[in-house]
């Protein structure tokens, strides 16, 4: 069950997520009913010169599929829709709409920095190592 991100790049991303969504003017609807509808992609659209954003965007953008996926499955196990044993399903699952869009799937969720912290202890590692 290795991780095929690298433990620094998924610390970058926590720590750029919470600088993006630290600031007052970022609103954050509520979760869609089905992974086609474009909510995150609206959230965004008023923040497109944001550095922070940029940053992530760039980061998760220069992923290979199978890591874009894992940071999705990253953030369903730390919210808690998959077990650490379940894994393997997870990223499958991730792989494909969610891989695909992963970027603004994931900084469109309001905890994503405190969900990827906690799919990092479930993997028994932090970022404070």
């Amino acid at each position: 069950m290795r991780l095929h991100i690298r433990h620094e790049t998924i610390c970058s991303l926590i720590a750029l997520a919470r600088e993006f969504q630290a600031k007052e003017d970022v609103v954050i609807p509520d979760v869609p009913d089905s992974p086609s509808e474009d909510w995150a992609l609206q959230v965004l659209a008023d923040h497109c010169d944001d550095y922070s954003l940029a940053e992530f965007s760039g980061i998760v953008g220069d992923m290979a599929e199978r890591q874009r996926a894992e940071l999705v499955a990253l953030m369903w196990l730390g919210r808690g829709d998959y077990g650490i044993d379940e894994w393997e399903q997870a990223v499958d699952d991730a792989i494909g709409d969610f891989s695909i869009r992963a970027g603004e799937y994931v900084i469109a969720h309001p905890m994503v920095s405190d969900y990827l912290e906690e799919g990092l202890i479930a993997h028994e590692l932090s970022c404070e190592d």
